[in-house]
């Protein structure tokens, strides 16, 4: 077993509850928001700032780190926590979806995935069985098989056979898996479609793995839609596995996903939208670099505890951007990371606490309008 899970609470008016994730490199609680650290890095911050900030695993991505620097390489340095200054949980992204969305030529085939790299133009070729080799040399925790993501809308056609696929590759990534401890979880695909996800669900919870993925999700659909399908399937997935939403990560939408039963969450987005100058606070989204900040002495979030929010103002932020120095989108990431880590303790404090949908009705307050990423 490369994981041991275990629910530890459950809501009694949600289906939220909180586990224990044990890993070879540590454990961690959920529900979980996973940093993204695509390119082995959170982009802007060092381990130690993402750590303080309250990070416990980081998500990286097989398929930009097969292409730079390499997996052998990374693998003959002592493996991905080594390499990247990290001694805690990694779950590592295929990046299946990476591929797709990157490359302008991709042919997919059951075979696998033929396409030209974003960096040289060179022709590759990926596979189920190259893809796990790939993370284990890496070394993660946690590992994700290829899989395929479609674009919404798609017909229920294409759904069908991304769905069939998706499992096909995974009965070919569960016989190529030698190392024993990595968790390798399964991904549930099906398009907006109820009773394929419903399918996808059953057929992958009764393969050998050790948590359940639903990708495919948060891909430009309506919100609403998302919550529809989650709260569809998820009542029938196996309650002794870890259940992971892949690519989510507003305030409303991390915590709209664990009522509806979501252990993990790994998104983008608070880090991205850091570096364009966008915060997260207790009252809502700012855009820092707007003029009427120009002389603000306040803190970015006079309620948060964080290190940006305790040493520097708004107006030295937004001078920081104007100027272009570095130093700017720096504060910002650690700012936003921090608001939604410590969100995810907030909603564990809650689940404990029973009052769950009373912060589902503060942070809907303020962020009713956020994308649903």
């Amino acid at each position: 077993m490369g994981i041991r899970f275990r629910v530890i609470k459950e809501d009694d008016k949600t289906l939220a509850r909180i586990g224990i994730v044990e890993t070879p490199h540590g454990s961690f609680e959920t529900p979980v928001f996973m940093p993204v650290g695509t390119q082995a890095t959170v982009k802007t911050l060092t381990p130690e700032e993402v750590l303080e900030c309250g990070g416990r695993i980081i998500l990286s991505n097989a398929f930009h780190l097969a292409l730079r620097p390499g997996s052998e390489l990374i693998r003959n340095l002592g493996g991905l926590h080594r390499f990247m200054h990290w001694d805690r949980p990694i779950l590592t992204d295929s990046g299946g979806y990476q591929i797709m969305s990157l490359s302008p030529l991709v042919k997919i085939t059951d075979a696998g995935i033929l396409f030209k790299s974003y960096l040289d133009g060179k022709e590759l070729f990926f596979t189920p069985e190259e893809v796990i080799r790939i993370e284990e040399d890496l070394g993660s925790d946690i590992i994700m098989p290829l899989d395929e993501c479609i674009p919404y809308p798609s017909s229920k056609e294409k759904a069908r056979e991304a769905l069939d696929r998706t499992i096909r590759w995974l009965v070919r990534s569960i016989k190529a898996k030698t190392r024993e401890d990595q968790a390798l979880f399964g991904i549930v695909q099906g398009g907006m479609f109820n009773d394929l996800r419903m399918e996808a669900l059953e057929r992958v919870s009764n393969m050998e793995v050790e948590g359940i993925a639903i990708g495919g999700l948060s891909v430009g659909e309506p919100k609403e839609m998302m919550y529809d399908i989650l709260e569809y399937i998820i009542p029938c997935a196996p309650k002794d596995k870890p259940r992971y939403l892949m690519g989510v990560g507003t305030p409303l939408s991390l915590v709209e996903g664990v009522i509806r039963g979501i252990d993990m969450f790994d998104c983008i987005f608070p880090t991205r939208l850091a570096r364009h100058g966008g915060v997260f606070t207790s009252k809502g989204r700012l855009i820092i670099t707007n003029a009427e900040f120009t002389s603000d002495s306040r803190p970015i979030d006079e309620e948060c505890n964080c290190y940006t929010c305790r040493n520097y103002s708004r107006a030295y932020i937004r001078h920081l951007f104007k100027a272009e120095e570095a130093l700017g989108p720096r504060l910002t990431t650690i700012h936003n990371l921090y608001y939604i880590l410590h969100l995810m303790e907030r909603i564990r404090t809650a689940i404990k606490d029973g009052n769950l949908l009373e912060l589902r009705e503060e942070i809907a307050y303020y962020y009713r309008k956020e994308l649903s990423v």
